[in-house]
């Protein structure tokens, strides 16, 4: 798969963060400020990131969550 530095940066700060599962889970202000990205450049690679299977997105009550999807 491939991945822009801007995703790969997202999806670093991800892992960084511990949110590798359903239950650790992390919102996309937590990335921002994990990764020090502006908040619509995370929100657009975490969108990305979804479409290629990369990431989970978990819609919640307030902010939807994300997680990062282990490859093989």
């Amino acid at each position: 798969m491939e991945l822009n530095p801007m995703e790969s940066k997202v999806l670093e700060a991800l892992k960084a963060l511990g949110a590798t599962g359903p239950e650790k889970i992390k919102t996309a202000d937590d990335v921002m400020k994990k990764s020090d990205l502006a908040k619509g450049v995370v929100g657009n690679c975490l969108t990305s990131l979804v479409g290629k299977g990369a990431v989970k997105r978990v819609a919640r009550e307030k902010a939807a969550g994300y997680y990062a999807i282990q490859q093989a």
